[in-house]
């Protein structure tokens, strides 16, 4: 199933029944008075969020969703049925914008959280609320009142303890496979995630934690410079954030760089995203020997200060288990 994290559709709840105008006719009633009943709400369109479903394409295919309108009203003062409601399913982190205002109509943060986006119309009245002293045979009655309508933006927004950064190509997909169960895409070439992965990390008797490998940044990204723009939005529900920073060929020379473009990214595309707490990691350890290490560490000192730099290798899994405890330690804010 391919990953959609962006879906425009349209919603119209139902229209309400209009309200009947009618009369009683019984043999043994000479004058009947009025008997019309009421007719029925409309059906209201309802999003609930569900941990059932990880994408937004079951709602691709379908441009407009709309509720059942109600029933009209009937004679003996019989009130029309309500129309039945449509619960749409979403993803949990998913957000609703109105296209036109732009405006967040809800943001589904919650298993099973419900949200009633368009309010079913109002039925119409019988003719039996106008009867009066003087107006004992109306022939007035209501037409059930329209539906709402609205042009809608889902954006999806994953739902995760940690989220991983850094360029194309530092070893994020292997990390997480290290680490969970989670099975990405794995190779020696740039922008193999093209979509986010979720994966529980397992602490044993202590816990879990869920991180969320998010395709590679790069410079520009908060400009729509590569994959970057389209999924940045996937980090802001992180509490932490694992910055990885490779030291394969050639890249541990430019690491301050790689390390600074991307942290600027963070600042232009959201200021308090730049703020959340974050674990830099030295990533293909395996691939430099100590004396480069050293250099790269001090450069990278400089930059950071006194901040803890961790450094593993996915493939020999050298050092793994211990960005493991401290990044539980720091979600748990033991560090």
């Amino acid at each position: 199933m391919r990953f959609i994290d962006e879906v425009s559709i349209v919603i119209e709840s139902g229209k309400g029944g209009d309200g009947c105008a009618s009369f009683l006719r019984d043999r043994h009633t000479a004058f009947g008075g009025p008997n019309g009943g009421d007719g029925g709400k409309g059906g209201d369109v309802i999003f609930t969020a569900t941990t059932r479903h990880t994408t937004l394409s079951s709602l691709r295919t379908r441009p407009l969703w709309k509720a059942d309108n109600g029933v009209p009203g009937k004679s003996r003062c019989c009130a029309g049925a309500k129309g039945e409601s449509l619960e749409i399913f979403v993803p949990v982190g998913t957000r609703i914008f109105n296209v036109e205002t732009d405006e967040v109509m809800a943001d589904l943060t919650t298993d099973e959280e419900s949200v009633v986006i368009a309010q079913g119309g109002r039925g119409g009245l019988g003719n039996v609320h106008f009867k009066t002293s003087t107006n004992r045979a109306p022939r007035k009655f209501t037409f059930g009142k329209e539906g709402e309508r609205f042009a809608v933006r889902l954006e999806l927004m994953v739902m995760a303890d940690v989220g991983l950064l850094g360029y194309p190509n530092a070893g994020k997909s292997s990390f997480i496979a290290q680490v969970s169960a989670a099975r990405p895409k794995v190779a020696g070439y740039p922008f193999t995630t093209l979509a986010p992965k979720l994966g529980v990390v397992d602490m044993g008797i202590d816990g879990s934690y869920t991180i969320a490998d998010i395709p590679g940044l790069i410079e520009g990204a908060a400009d729509g410079h590569g994959l970057g723009h389209q999924f940045l939005r996937h980090v802001q529900r992180t509490k932490t954030l694992l910055h990885l920073l490779s030291l394969g060929p050639d890249e541990s020379v430019d690491v301050v760089t790689r390390y600074t473009n991307i942290r600027s990214e963070l600042e232009k595309y959201d200021p308090e995203l730049a703020q959340k707490p974050e674990v830099i990691v030295l990533t293909k350890l395996d691939l430099v020997d100590e004396e480069e290490l050293e250099i790269v560490l001090d450069l990278l000192r400089d930059e950071v200060g006194k901040r803890k730099i961790l450094r593993c290798s996915s493939i020999t899994g050298d050092g793994v288990e211990k960005v493991k405890k401290y990044v539980w330690r720091k979600l748990l804010g033991h560090s």
